[in-house]
């Protein structure tokens, strides 16, 4: 895959697989950005589903990352 940066560069990136790592979307007090909550656990009044827990599991409805830092979920209720 290879992506414009600006009008002359161009930077390649390679899809590598097995990254081990941690993702959520349970809230934050001390997080300073903007981030939406897990639909599984707004479905379910509690914060016990993670997208991905390091060395441990990955959730059933995680399908991804998109850049920058968008969560790609397949949870079937859309609210």
């Amino acid at each position: 895959m290879t992506c414009l940066i600006g009008e002359a560069m161009t930077e390649s990136i390679r899809e590598l697989r097995g990254g081990n790592m941690d993702i959520d979307l349970v809230p934050k007090q001390s997080l300073q950005w903007e981030r939406e909550s897990c639909p599984w656990n707004t479905a379910e009044g509690n914060s016990a589903h993670k997208c991905a827990v390091k060395d441990t599991s990955i959730c059933r409805y995680f399908r991804g990352i998109k850049p920058v830092d968008t969560v790609l979920c397949a949870y079937p209720n859309s609210s």
